[in-house]
């Protein structure tokens, strides 16, 4: 297929994109930056999360995982639907009773101004590197099926992607991305069934013959009940996958401020409790997509790359299955890392202007101008970072960001889950030393154990991080009054 089209493609979507963004963007300010004036309706939030959430990582990595892990995955991704309850039913009561714009607001008034500022430092780190690791794989296959061919570097591919996420978000954040999200996950969720459709017509007659062929294959396989030892036991993964999710959804200003920008608490937990359920049909889907591939490539005797991630790539865009195939595999990357990205850029430009600049004390003009210039330097963060993951080398990238969350991450579980559930007031200076520490012990207990027993930690590590920096505010913990109560506006 000429690059043309796919040019022309790409650059009509775009048009969409900006389109809905001139409308959003009439009349905008702060408020209409970081909570859509709180005016969000529940179900558009809730479809357009599923894009946000799935990202090009999904899209490429879930189904290559297949081939080493069968579909174990699942077992994680049941985890994820426990774990949106309790972000429904304990985290979001919270956060509308003290009618936060940052989450990270509720450490300041629970422990202090040290505890507040590690929380947001800790998310900002997180969460820039798992975005710029997202979207470093839409950049890498764009750059490899359409750049390419006209000579365009790396790096100018990275700018002219990270400048088209920031030139329709950085008017209105959350008011344009609650719809622009929707949009992508409309086209998203559309390339991944038509995908679907045209490997399994390649293969198949009729449908009860490719449901047949999906139950009975080798890699069908979903629970692992038997060995302990493994990362793919399903108490490991189920307990995970819940702690996961209430850490990289519940504990981040990225997903929360999306919910947080609805009507009521109760719009926003309908939102979580659709979200949720929905996520475990599309995960199953390009599961489903993976072993399709798999058997595609055997009857077609084709030589799959190693790398699981470059799987679906490759046989997408390769011709076997035809131009429609080429694309939408590239609408529905390009849909993904879009909605993951500009919803990551906007939240870390709240919680940096929220948390650390504090830009509530200036006025409106003014905040809006500092806004305006953290969005866009977060933008160059960005692209800085991508470029030193192609200096790094491409390998799979979706197990290594779940086991950065685990580390990073894991102090928040501990700070957020410490004053959720205990009274117990704690001194508030040694929080950051307490927070570098525990990831710090948890790596170090990692090598030891594996050294010892051959034992390797999964994404169990992330409760273990979180435990570790329970342990260590307890032991700061003070008995006397005096300190900070817990303060709810009317």
């Amino acid at each position: 297929m000429g690059s043309s089209v796919i040019f022309f493609v790409l650059v009509l979507y775009f048009v969409m994109l900006l389109v809905i963004a001139h409308f959003t963007g009439k009349n905008s300010n702060n408020d209409s930056f970081f909570l859509g004036n709180r005016k969000s309706k529940w179900y558009v939030v809730a479809f357009g999360m599923i894009g946000s959430s799935i990202s090009g990582v999904t899209f490429v990595s879930v189904p290559g995982m297949v081939r080493s892990i069968d579909m174990n995955y699942m077992q994680t991704v049941f985890g994820f639907f426990f774990g949106y309850l309790i972000i429904a039913h304990v985290l979001l009561p919270l956060y509308y009773k003290l009618h936060l714009t940052s989450i990270y607001t509720y450490l300041d008034k629970r422990f202090g101004k040290s505890a507040y500022k590690t929380g947001a430092c800790f998310f900002l780190l997180s969460r820039i590197i798992g975005s710029a690791a997202r979207l470093y794989i839409v950049v890498l296959i764009l750059q490899s099926y359409f750049f390419d061919q006209y000579n365009i570097p790396f790096l100018v591919t990275t700018i002219i992607i990270i400048g088209l996420i920031w030139a329709y978000t950085f008017k209105s954040g959350v008011k344009t991305i609650i719809w622009t999200d929707a949009l992508q996950t409309f086209f998203l969720l559309g390339s991944l069934i038509l995908i679907i459709w045209q490997v399994a017509s390649a293969l198949y007659p009729d449908v009860g013959s490719v449901i047949q062929a999906l139950k009975t294959d080798e890699h069908a396989k979903i629970f692992v009940f038997d060995d302990w030892q493994s990362k793919q036991n399903f108490f490991k993964q189920f307990i995970s996958g819940i702690f996961i999710t209430i850490v990289m959804t519940g504990l981040d200003q990225d997903m929360m401020q999306k919910n947080l920008s609805c009507r009521t608490l109760k719009d926003a937990q309908k939102n979580m409790h659709w979200y949720g359920f929905s996520f475990i049909p599309v995960n199953f889907l390009f599961l489903c997509l993976g072993i399709l591939l798999l058997i595609f490539a055997s009857q077609k005797g084709i030589q799959l790359p190693e790398i699981g991630d470059k799987i679906l790539p490759m046989i997408a865009t390769d011709g076997y299955l035809g131009n429609i195939v080429i694309i939408l595999f590239m609408i529905g990357i390009t849909a993904a890392s879009f909605s993951s990205a500009d919803s990551a850029l906007t939240a870390l430009t709240t919680s940096f202007c929220i948390d650390i600049l504090n830009i509530g004390k200036y006025t409106p003009k003014r905040s809006k101008r500092i806004r305006m210039q953290t969005h866009f330097w977060i933008s160059t963060a960005f692209v800085v970072i991508i470029f030193i993951f192609k200096s790094a080398g491409n390998q799979s990238i979706i197990d290594a960001i779940y086991m950065v969350a685990s580390y990073t991450y894991g102090p928040l579980l501990g700070l957020f889950a410490f004053g959720l559930f205990t009274k117990t007031r704690i001194k508030d200076k040694p929080v950051p030393y307490i927070c570098i520490a525990s990831p710090v012990i948890c790596f170090i207990a990692d090598r030891l154990v594996f050294y010892y027993t051959e034992y390797k930690f999964g994404y169990e590590i992330l409760m273990i991080n979180g435990i570790i920096t329970m342990l260590g505010l307890w032991c700061f913990s003070v008995k006397e009054p005096g300190g900070k109560k817990l303060r709810v506006k009317n």
